[in-house]
C-alpha cells in the first residue's frame, strides 16, 4: 500500500487529484474524475455520496486498504475521507498494481480502465493528426498553386446611336415629305405649276 500511496502523492503534485467531498462530486460532473479512491475506514454516507458520484461521472470507485489519515498524510492533509484522480495515465497505472496486489477485487476494474486509457490515446492521437493536418493545410494555401491568368480587356462599346442623331430628310426632290405617311413619297414633288395659254378659257 505504500507504493500507492507514494503514487497518490505524485499524482497530487503533478496537480491531477481533487480532494474532499464537493472538489471531487464537481469534477465527476464534469466527466474529469477517472477513478475515486475512498479511504478504508471512511464513514458509509460518505461511501455512497462517493459510488454516486463515480455513477454521474461515468468513472471507476474503489474502496482502498488504506486508512482517512494515510490517504491524507499521502496528500498533505491531516484526513481524507475520498479523492479523485484526474488523469487517464496516473488512474490506470494506480489501478493496475492494485490489480496486481489483490486481482479478484481490482482486476475487472483494471481492465475497464485499460480500455478506457486505450481509446482516450486514440481520440488525443487523432486530435493531434487533426490539428496537424490543419496547419499543414495553412501552409499550403499561402503557397501559389495556380498561375493567375489575365482576363482578356472587354471589347470598346459601340455609342447608342439616339434618334436625335439621326439624319433628317433634307427635302430635295423625290424625298419623303413631313405629312406624307410613312413609307409614301410625294408624287407632286417635280412638278410644274400649269400655266393659262390662249386657248384657256376665262371665267365670265
Amino acid at each position: 500500500m505504500e507504493r500507492i500511496l507514494s503514487m497518490i502523492g505524485l499524482a497530487k503534485k503533478a496537480g491531477f487529484v481533487e480532494i474532499g467531498e464537493e472538489p471531487v462530486g464537481s469534477a465527476a460532473r464534469a466527466k474529469h474524475a477517472r477513478v475515486i479512491l475512498v479511504a478504508g475506514d471512511a464513514a458509509a454516507s460518505s461511501v455512497r455520496r462517493a459510488y454516486s458520484f463515480a455513477q454521474s461521472g461515468s468513472c471507476l470507485c474503489l474502496t482502498i486498504d488504506a486508512t482517512k489519515d494515510q490517504l491524507g498524510s499521502a496528500l498533505g492533509r491531516t484526513s481524507v475521507a475520498m479523492a479523485a484522480v484526474t488523469d487517464i495515465g496516473f488512474a490506470e497505472a494506480l489501478v493496475k498494481k492494485l490489480a496486481a496486489m489483490d486481482e479478484g477485487r481490482y482486476g475487472a476494474a483494471a481492465e475497464a480502465l485499460s480500455v478506457k486509457a486505450k481509446r482516450a490515446a486514440e481520440r488525443k492521437a487523432e486530435k493531434l493528426q487533426h490539428e496537424k493536418n490543419v496547419q499543414q493545410g495553412k501552409k499550403r494555401r499561402k503557397e501559389p498553386t495556380e498561375k493567375v491568368v489575365a482576363e482578356p480587356a472587354a471589347a470598346p462599346k459601340t455609342p447608342e446611336v439616339r434618334k436625335s442623331d439621326k439624319p433628317r430628310s433634307s427635302g430635295k426632290p423625290g424625298g419623303r415629305s413631313k405629312s406624307a405617311p410613312k413609307g409614301e413619297t410625294n408624287r407632286f414633288a417635280n412638278s410644274r405649276p400649269v400655266k393659262k395659254g390662249k386657248g384657256s378659257f376665262k371665267k365670265k
